[in-house]
């Protein structure tokens, strides 16, 4: 019985073999190619070289092939001819008479337009194209000399007009009856850009006549691109489209710039009906050449595959004399989609240059907003292509862009224009809104239009992007629109200074419920917050309410876990304002004030362990920050300062005692002994030691039993609060003491906590007493120093830093394993 295969097994079979063939044919072309070079080498090369390589190396290759040799000469022939009888027609013609000149001219146009015929008889294309194209510039020179022999009276403009109709038509007569020429049509296309443009001039049409002609000639080139389509006159469509995309872009551009200076209603609808013929004109292009790309697309071609019966080259790699393949190129699908968006362009333009001159004061920006927001119903047309569908999509989404941009400095005003008030706060409300948010800044014109503009954005991306993916970001950009809009209101309408502060509140409560991706609501809300804090400087009693209503809001706020990393923050900086707010309004100097301040890191200690971490560690931060500002205010009152330090030492060992805080304690530790010593100097005790030393010992006894029951506790923690309590203000105490006692006595304390820092390899009195050591040195040496600096000579001080960075550079590895060294040292103490 005969064996048949299963289908798929069958059909692997018959690809195998057809790569096969195609691998075959291609050595026996690169044999035939091979063997055609060597044919037509002048000098001699192997015989025999292996069959199907490449010519040994040392074979001389030919620079040139013989066709584009033939080219090249026939195209230097023809261009030499033509000069020559430019020549003769310049300069010899005044030496023949009209019979002779008649005869020479005809005779040879004759001549070189019929010699082609034969020549294309023989099969001597190339050379039958050369002598065509000295024949058509011939037929050139018969009009110019026919003009200056007979007609030199007639218009110049005009004749030419009329002479380039009349070759056009009989240039493409000649390529019509003469098929196998390529030269013929293209030219006689070419001829044709200049008719109507000609005839304008002539006519003296003026701006718009002159548009309207080139915009005629762009519409004829693009039907000729269009509707040709016999692959023998590819060069006639690229002709055609060269030209249409050449006259058709200088005629939008005239007729662009008479829309765009259009004085009255009148002109600009003379040039919107130059320019809606245009945009007609590239919107239907861009559908039939992204109809004709999809339907060249393959498997549209009508290649049948192997599993029907018909071998397809095309499944093993290589294309079919018989049945070429055809694969489009990227043009194919960027061209329709740019020519859409150029004609939708185009059409909005026209719209737009027309609203312009018509509707006063801005509002044109809105209406042509319209038409864009009503040129996406376009893309519900069935069967619409998908490349013309992405052009339209993009122009509209370009006009919605430049008409944002057109209204964003009313949001700019209406959002920076309250932080004016920051260096005039208290100093009166102003009359209303508008001049609340002028302070520095002048109010625009076109404030109407543009909230209709932002109206109407906002209500486009809700109502028109339904697509899953970018619903929830059009959503979002709508909320930002609004918002921005419902900022700039209060200002635009120019209503109560008191209202608008109530509708900026609002704005913020409805900013932070939005339901719409939270973390856009939150930042709105945010800003629209901050916004209302600045334009309430203007008024004390506006500044202490909005504050207090901000505090209490973002407070209430932080109750939700998704808003609390930013609302709990907030409310703890509104409320640190607030209490400035209230020291100010009260009369009290900024020391006091810091006390007020100080219930804000009281708050944020007392209500960060119920908040989530990330709130948590926001919330702590905040309340960092709120102390420094509260240390700020005190700087200039040391017994304020001493007690603000004090209290935050408090919530700092509040705070430590948290199993997660514990590193707290070193901070509340610090700040105490901060605040001893502020109390000190404002005391203006200058014997320290009498107060720290009661603090020291017991310290370090504690520090002791703590080592003894643990081992593993560090010298830092055992030690170092209770050494660092006497020896810093010591050493501060030392700078301006002019006796012998303290600096022999804390040098000699210092190096004895060295000693055992040393003998019992200990971090902390290893570090500590030698750095007050080296400060004690150094105070003590500090006049000797100066006198022996101001005995030597100016040059020495740079000469000796240059010594010291070279003996460095010379030694910088050793160096750094020196100090490599030392830390490893420092890291096994305890």
């Amino acid at each position: 019985m005969t064996y048949l295969p299963p289908p798929a097994e069958e059909l692997r079979f018959l690809d195998a073999e057809l790569r096969r063939l195609d691998a075959h044919r291609a050595q026996l072309l690169a044999r035939r190619a091979w063997l055609v070079s060597v044919l037509q080498s002048a000098a001699p090369g192997p015989a025999t070289p292996p069959f199907g390589g490449p010519a040994p190396a040392n074979a001389p290759r030919p620079e040139a092939s013989a066709p584009r040799v033939q080219n090249v000469l026939l195209m230097l022939g023809g261009v030499l001819l033509t000069i020559a009888a430019m020549a003769f027609t310049l300069v010899s013609w005044g030496h023949l008479g009209i019979a002779g000149r008649a005869a020479v001219l005809g005779t040879v146009t004759a001549a070189a337009l019929a010699a082609p015929v034969p020549l294309l008889r023989r099969g001597l294309r190339s050379t039958a194209e050369s002598v065509a194209g000295l024949g058509l510039a011939l037929t050139v020179l018969d009009a110019y000399a026919l003009h200056e022999a007979a007609l030199a009276d007639t218009d110049g403009t005009a004749y030419a007009a009329v002479a380039a109709t009349v070759l056009a038509g009989a240039w493409a007569a000649y390529g019509t009856a003469l098929g196998a020429l390529r030269l013929p049509r293209p030219a006689a296309l070419a001829a044709a850009q200049l008719p109507l443009l000609l005839t304008a001039l002539a006519a003296d049409a003026g701006p718009h006549g002159i548009s309207a002609a080139l915009l005629l000639t762009a519409t004829a080139d693009a039907a000729a691109a269009l509707l040709v389509t016999s692959p023998t006159l590819r060069p006639v469509r690229l002709a055609a489209a060269i030209g249409a995309y050449g006259a058709g872009g200088w005629g939008l551009l005239g007729a662009l710039w008479l829309s765009w200076t259009a004085p009255d209603p009148g002109a600009a609808a003379r040039a919107a009906a130059l320019l809606l013929p245009a945009s007609a004109v590239a919107l239907t292009a861009a559908w039939r050449i992204a109809g004709t790309a999809r339907t060249a697309e393959p498997g549209r071609t009508g290649v049948t595959s192997a599993t029907s019966g018909t071998a397809a080259p095309a499944a093993a790699g290589a294309p079919s004399p018989a049945l070429p393949s055809f694969s489009p190129q990227p043009l194919t699908t960027t061209l329709p989609t740019a020519t859409a968006l150029l004609g939708a362009l185009v059409l909005l333009a026209a719209l737009g240059g027309v609203l312009r001159v018509t509707l006063p004061g801005g509002w044109a920006v809105p209406a042509q907003l319209l038409g864009a927001l009503a040129l996406l119903t376009a893309l519900r047309i069935p069967r619409m292509p998908e490349q013309v569908r992405h052009g339209v999509a993009w122009a509209s989404a370009a006009v919605q862009g430049l008409a944002l941009l057109w209204a964003l400095p009313l949001v700019a005003v209406a959002l920076f224009g309250p932080l004016g008030w920051a260096d005039r706060p208290w100093s009166g409300g102003p009359a209303d809104a508008r001049d609340a948010v002028t302070v520095h800044a002048p109010w625009l014109s076109h404030s109407g239009p543009a909230l209709a503009v932002l109206g109407l954005l906002a209500g486009a991306l809700a109502l028109l992007v339904h697509n899953a993916t970018w619903r929830q970001r059009a959503l979002a950009g709508a909320a930002v629109l609004a918002w921005a809009a419902a900022l700039s209101l209060p200002a635009a309408l120019e209503l109560p200074y008191v209202v608008a502060l109530l509708l900026l509140g609002l704005l913020t409560v409805a900013a932070l419920a939005l339901p719409v991706l939270p973390p856009t609501g939150t930042v709105l809300a945010l800003v629209t917050s901050v916004d209302l804090a600045f334009l309430a400087l203007a008024d004390r009693t506006a500044t202490l309410t909005a504050l207090s209503a901000l505090t209490v809001l973002y407070a209430a706020a932080s109750t939700r876990s998704r808003l609390a990393p930013v609302t709990a923050p907030a409310a703890l900086a509104y409320a640190t304002a607030l209490a400035c707010a209230t020291g100010a309004a009260a009369g009290w100097q900024p020391p006091h004030t810091a006390l007020l301040v100080l219930v804000v890191p009281a708050v944020a200690v007392a209500v960060a362990p119920r908040l989530a971490t990330t709130a948590r560690v926001a919330c702590e931060v905040t309340g960092a920050v709120v102390a420094l500002v509260a240390v700020g205010l005190t700087v200039a009152d040391a017994p304020m300062l001493a007690l603000v330090l004090s209290s935050l030492g408090v919530l700092a060992g509040a705070t430590a005692t948290r199993p997660d805080r514990r590193a707290a304690g070193y901070a509340a530790a610090a700040l105490f002994a901060l605040a001893a010593w502020v109390r000190l100097a404002a005391w203006e005790v200058t014997a320290p030691e009498a107060y720290t030393l009661p603090v020291t010992v017991p310290a370090l006894l504690v520090g002791a039993w703590r080592r003894r029951r643990d081992p593993l506790t560090g010298s830092w923690p055992a030690y170092g609060p209770g050494l660092a309590v006497t020896l810093l203000p010591s050493l501060a105490a030392l700078w301006p003491d002019e006796g012998w006692p303290r600096p022999l006595l804390l040098g000699s304390a210092a190096l004895l906590i060295t000693l055992l820092g040393a003998r019992h390899r200990l971090r902390a009195p290893l570090v500590l007493g030698g750095a007050v050591l080296v400060l004690t040195a150094l105070h003590e040496l500090a006049p000797y120093l100066v006198q022996f600096a101001d005995a030597l000579p100016r040059w020495v001080p740079p000469a000796l830093a240059g010594l010291l960075l070279l003996a460095l550079g010379a030694t910088y590895e050793r160096r750094l394993r020196d100090v490599r060294r030392v830390r490893d040292v420092l890291g096994r103490m305890s």
